[in-house]
């Protein structure tokens, strides 16, 4: 069975698309697989900032510490969470 694929178009300025693909040429792929590449590593990075944290030692121990708190009861909190959704 055949993936298909979705298009997608941009355009360049001259410049741009020759610095594109004189990096591609040195890594022997073409533009195309150059640019999903690319944009493939930096979303996949973007994703991962937004996901993924790290602390050093204080400041994990901070965050456990928070963590392991008791809830703080907010009565504007428990009374939307009391409430029924519109579409019940």
């Amino acid at each position: 069975m055949a993936i298909k694929t979705a298009a997608i178009n941009m355009r360049v300025e001259p410049s741009v698309r020759n610095i594109i693909d004189a990096a591609a040429n040195l890594l022997k792929i073409d533009r195309t697989v150059f640019i999903q590449q690319a944009a493939l590593n930096q979303a996949h990075e973007v994703i991962a900032n937004q996901r993924d944290f790290f602390l050093n030692k204080k400041a994990f121990e901070a965050f456990e510490q928070a963590l392991n708190e008791p809830p703080v009861a907010i009565e504007g909190m428990r009374n939307l969470l009391s409430r029924s959704s519109p579409w019940q």
